[in-house]
């Protein structure tokens, strides 16, 4: 008898923890929902390279307590140049979807966003030498022609949101093929440290440039802002930890229809038969990508 219970006390005990992951998921997905109105919010009158200060130094602030327990988490196997080439390629893709959401349908953007799998599958290939498999190729294909949908549903010029929007898109794509290589010799929680330590100095001289001294009410959003992007990346950091990706990646695209909602509910966007298509597509091909790119980094740096 012990040898056919203990199979399913195995599966019980993996039940609970997928569960919690995919709430956690899901409590992230809304948080990003939020986040993107309050960029829309803040669009007009604080410029994207001061949103992102605010973001990185939140995240700064959030994990300055964890390294003081912990001290040891910043040994690093590679140079802090590497590391400082991360942040700051996170800082652009970061000011890239906040200049996105500013001057973009925040449906459009959110749909664009998901594009970033299928960019990896495209720069594991041309960088890394990964072979593309025809069932690859044809989810790379079918991505585009989904993002086509999104950018220029009447055959007209895309906007420059959408423009923003698919930069950040490949430049969280570039991070992420880095992170590959990186995740081999660092560990998770180095790898976020040095990312958020870095990212906030290097926001601060953009910042500077573009400078506007914000109301006491866009103090405050950009206040929530930033704490809702360091809550954001804890909950996918710990969800992934707790769960295959396979099952908590999915969660992400709840994104799309909450950013719908809140789109419309605060700021009248209505979005198109052709926005929902697109994003029905990009998200199908973007799952499917990440499953065919599983040895890629690991899940739990991927949200970084």
């Amino acid at each position: 008898m012990a040898g056919v219970e203990e199979p399913v006390t195995r599966d019980v005990g993996r039940a609970t923890p997928a569960a919690l992951a995919v709430g956690l998921a899901a409590s992230a997905a809304g948080l990003a929902a939020v986040d993107a109105a309050i960029v829309r919010a803040l669009g007009g009158s604080i410029h994207p390279f001061v949103i992102g200060f605010f973001r990185a130094a939140f995240g700064a602030l959030a994990v300055l307590p964890w390294i003081a327990v912990r001290p040891g988490m910043l040994r690093t196997a590679y140079p802090l140049r590497q590391h400082a080439l991360r942040a700051g390629l996170k800082l652009l893709a970061l000011v890239s979807f906040f200049a996105a959401f500013s001057h973009g349908k925040l449906t459009d953007v959110t749909a664009i966003a998901f594009t970033s799998p299928i960019f990896v599958v495209v720069g594991a290939a041309a960088m890394l030498g990964e072979r593309l498999r025809a069932s690859t190729i044809l989810v790379v294909l079918a991505s585009f022609a989904g993002a086509l949908l999104v950018i220029r549903p009447d055959g007209g010029a895309p906007a420059a949101g959408m423009g923003f929007a698919l930069i950040g898109a490949m430049l969280t794509a570039l991070i992420q093929l880095m992170l590959k290589s990186m995740s081999s010799g660092d560990r998770t929680d180095t790898l976020v440290a040095w990312n958020l330590l870095l990212t906030a100095p290097m926001a601060l001289l953009p910042a500077l440039l573009f400078w506007t001294t914000p109301t006491a009410w866009e103090a405050g959003l950009l206040v929530t802002q930033g704490v809702l992007g360091a809550a954001c990346m804890a909950l996918m950091t710990h969800a992934f930890s707790l769960a295959d990706a396979t099952i908590v990646a999915p969660v992400d695209f709840l994104r799309l229809p909450l950013v719908a909602a809140m789109a419309y509910a605060l700021f009248g966007e209505v979005a198109g038969p052709a926005t929902w298509a697109g994003g029905a597509i990009i998200c199908g091909s973007a799952l499917m990508a990440s499953r065919m790119s599983r040895a890629a980094a690991p899940a739990s740096i991927n949200k970084l």
